[in-house]
């Protein structure tokens, strides 16, 4: 049984600014002894979630969850209005079932929401109820879950009740059944928290637990950065009218460029689980093939979505130039370490990609030597090939064709 699947990239990126941290600068990492140029997860699994091309999650047909301090206000408030119910008992229904379902447990979000209220109430000049029903933090829910709430909302609503009345006609509706029924729905988490997790403090949302595990990627060398000095012109402005001599913006960007590696592992128990809803232990009896199809397309972007920061200055698109999955039963293990030493070049050994490849395919040997082959291998790349060492016997396929045989040590398991 393939209970794990790993996916290794090495992809490069000329002049571009992929991640940026806090001050403006690319995202780095010490590994070896030498500083590399890095893409959090975060980014990575952002841009992947989001991708709503041919390849995106879009057309497995589930739908991504919704992530934000207004889905409340959004999804149920409005609607709500739109519906007839008047606004006063709308908001307190809302704010009732965010009170029941999210809990009070975080005492200072409800603090935080409620004088947020109250400054909203200062510049509107309306009373506390117009503010916008809003999270102390970004909460992650399926859109069967926001659907079920809105769904109990309206026939609350229904009632006919007052403002005052929302508390507890929420409690009563909701119960012990009521809560069940939401931990129960289908999908009721999203695709994307199926697959990415989402971390929940209240008892009566479903937690998932990550089955997708994104390393940070990073470059196999040393950083490689470049200031880059920029100006804007002003058109408008004839020359030596001022100091400036028509410049109306002057600054400077650090523009990175390096070959990076990425590392992903898929627990196959966990990703079927948190799909299809069956017990993890059991996943091998459920129907595999929404997850079959979620890795393929997986596999397909890991290869060929492209994060980065100022698109318009870099067009920071590239596809990996080597892409390998391996399928087995033991615990995942990086290959990064095949590049603990920063890969170099000389004039005896000009290609950088070259030399990445002679160390992976090294290192792959080494692991095998010491534990055992444990893993199916199957991989991709676009040369050269040759240098690839031990890996060259199983690479040369196609990425389409390495996706698909991905999705299927998933579906046949």
């Amino acid at each position: 049984m393939n209970r794990f699947l790993q996916i290794h990239t090495l992809t490069s990126y000329p002049a571009s600014l992929l991640n940026r941290d806090d001050a403006g600068f690319a995202k780095r990492i010490p590994f070896g002894g030498s500083v590399r140029t890095r893409i959090s997860s975060q980014c990575l699994k952002r841009h992947w979630r989001t991708f709503d091309g041919e390849d995106g999650f879009a057309a497995l047909g589930v739908e991504a969850s919704v992530r934000s301090r207004v889905t409340f206000e959004e999804l149920v408030v409005k609607p709500l209005i739109k519906d007839g119910i008047p606004e006063e008992v709308a908001r307190a229904v809302t704010q009732a079932l965010v009170d029941v379902v999210l809990g009070k447990s975080a005492k200072a979000e409800k603090q935080q929401a409620e004088e947020e209220a109250k400054e909203e109430s200062k510049k509107n000049g309306k009373g506390a109820v117009a503010a916008e029903v809003k999270t102390g933090q970004i909460t992650v829910l399926g859109r069967p879950e926001v659907n079920y709430l809105l769904e109990v909302a309206r026939t609350i609503c229904a009632e006919k009740l007052t403002a005052k009345d929302a508390k507890g006609a929420v409690e009563k509706k909701l119960g012990k059944d009521g809560l069940k029924n939401m931990r129960h729905l289908q999908h009721a988490a999203g695709l994307d928290a199926a697959m990415f997790g989402r971390m929940v403090t209240s008892d009566n949302l479903a937690r998932c637990d990550a089955a997708i595990h994104v390393a940070h990627s990073f470059t196999v060398h040393a950083e490689t950065t470049e200031s880059d000095y920029f100006s804007a012109i002003d058109e408008l402005l004839k020359s030596g009218e001022e100091e400036t001599l028509g410049s109306g913006h002057i600054n400077s960007a650090e523009l990175t460029s390096g070959l990076f590696y990425g590392y992903v592992a898929i627990d196959v128990p966990l990703l079927v689980s948190n799909l299809t809803g069956v017990d993890r232990k059991e996943w091998a009896k459920a129907d595999r093939k929404l997850a079959a199809g979620a890795v393929e397309r997986l596999v397909r972007m890991v290869a060929t979505v492209s994060p980065g920061a100022k698109l318009g200055a870099t067009a920071p698109y590239a596809s990996a130039l080597f892409a390998m999955v391996e399928a087995g039963n033991a615990q995942p293990r990086t290959l990064a370490n095949a590049f603990l030493r920063p890969v170099a070049v000389s004039a005896a050994r000009p290609d950088l990609l070259g030399n990445a490849f002679e160390a992976l395919g090294s290192h792959a040997a080494s692991m095998d030597s010491m534990y055992g082959a444990a893993s199916q291998r199957k991989a991709a790349d676009a040369g050269p090939r040759e240098r690839l060492g031990p890996l060259q016997s199983i690479s040369g396929t196609a990425l389409a064709e390495l996706a698909a045989w991905a999705a299927a040590r998933v579906k046949d398991a």
